[in-house]
């Protein structure tokens, strides 16, 4: 199981970092386990009954800040990878001497968030198939990303369109898409799509792995600039 610590003076920042996280390792199938700590001093104390492999840690806390914090996990000789987390980007380069693996400014950008997140687990060899997770009354559904040709609403239910089956669950597509990555693209306020199956433009209409799709006018520039995108990687 991946051990994870956010170290972080302010709860509301943890918490939002937590959040961010804990989506993305759902998504990513991985089992991890997040402890929370609120100064250098209790992380310091706390690391010696947790294996950490990943650590978000604050530069600016009151009386041991981060960089000290980090120094003496160093000298603990503890490995985990630290990413600092600062409002003063000009504190990171200090993190050099401490190995950081990298670091994130406040306020927080989800989709950073998300890209440093997935290099530590690069580093750790944890990269693995990505999920949609649902949660229901009878337990969870883990969708594999790569299954889902498209996202549509009806009013509050979305429905979840595979190349076998179809899931229905109750969110926003507008919560939906902040949510996911830019493989997937809005092409009018009912239809969030895939751009691995979509095999076609064709005026206003979307044709995803053989199926018609309406484009709202609205969405048909992004569509067309996200597609050209995808189809050069």
């Amino acid at each position: 199981m991946l051990q994870l610590a956010i170290c972080d003076d302010e709860k509301i920042y943890r918490n939002d970092l937590k959040k961010i996280i804990r989506t993305e390792l759902d998504l990513s199938g991985i089992e991890y386990h997040i402890t929370e700590f609120s100064s250098g001093e209790e992380l310091l104390n706390g690391i010696k009954e947790t294996d950490l492999q990943i650590i978000f840690l604050d530069i600016e806390m009151k009386e041991l800040d981060g960089i000290c914090t980090a120094k003496k996990l160093r000298e603990q000789k503890n490995t985990a990878l630290i990413i600092f987390v600062t409002s003063y980007p000009d504190f990171v380069f200090q993190g050099y001497e401490v190995r950081a693996l990298n670091y994130i400014v406040k306020p927080y950008e989800p989709e950073k968030i998300r890209s440093v997140l997935h290099t530590a687990l690069e580093e750790l060899e944890l990269t693995s198939e990505k999920y949609y997770i649902i949660e229901q009354r009878n337990g969870t559904i883990r969708v594999p990303l790569d299954s889902i040709k498209y996202f549509t609403s009806d009013r509050r239910m979305i429905h979840v369109v595979t190349d076998s089956v179809t899931y229905d669950f109750y969110d926003k597509l507008s919560d939906l898409e902040a949510r996911l990555s830019e493989a997937f693209v809005r092409i009018h306020n009912r239809y969030l799509i895939h751009l691995k199956y979509l095999d076609q433009i064709d005026g206003n209409t979307a044709i995803v792995d053989g199926e018609a799709l309406p484009i709202s006018r609205s969405c048909k520039t992004d569509l067309s600039i996200a597609f050209a995108k995808y189809m050069l990687h």
